[in-house]
């Protein structure tokens, strides 16, 4: 009876494990900086749902349905890809700092949540060193989470289609990349 108690409880873990490593995630960068160690539990919004509040950009750089090359290395496989532009929206956004909600290590300096991604926001933008609470949910945990704001800047942002350097299935609606994160294709 141990055995088979022992072979079911292996079997739902790796279960688990394999339903955890599919396309809508991404394997962590090894150029990040901080204890943060990459963003390998990001989730991807397949349906491309837009926060409420958040306005497209009038005039963007990188208009909707056209290319453009990332230039960060927020995950592994990002530098280098093609991106497809799927949403440029003119806001503020933040890096922040925050303890997951479902528990772990402390998350530094994530790359991007936007205005419209925090609680209560109101119209002006939050200063460094500000405290929030996030209603974004890109990464587990996140959601709910009080985070430090780390640095704050207005710019158009970006949601992309792109297929990793590295291989794998393509990633779509990616929510965020800056405006200077994006070069001329």
């Amino acid at each position: 009876m141990k055995k088979r108690l022992v072979f079911i409880s292996v079997s739902i873990f790796l279960a688990l494990t394999a339903c955890g490593n599919n396309a809508s995630q991404e394997s962590p960068s090894n150029n990040q900086q901080g204890s943060h160690q990459g963003h390998s539990g990001m989730t991807h919004a397949s349906t491309g749902e837009i926060p409420a509040g958040l306005k497209a950009a009038q005039n963007p750089t990188y208009k909707v349905g056209s290319q453009a090359i990332i230039l960060n290395d927020h995950m592994e496989g990002m530098k280098g890809a093609t991106a497809t532009i799927v949403g440029a929206y003119d806001t503020t956004v933040y890096a922040i700092s925050y303890t997951p909600t479902t528990g772990g290590d402390r998350v530094t300096n994530h790359k991007w949540v936007i205005h419209e991604e925090i609680q209560n926001a109101g119209a002006e933008p939050y200063k460094p060193g500000t405290d929030v609470v996030v209603v974004g949910d890109h990464m587990p945990g996140m959601k709910g989470a009080t985070a430090t704001i780390e640095s704050t800047e207005r710019t158009t942002i970006y949601m992309v289609d792109y297929t990793p350097t590295t291989g794998g299935e393509p990633v779509k609606n990616h929510q965020w990349v800056t405006e200077s994160e994006l070069s001329a294709k």
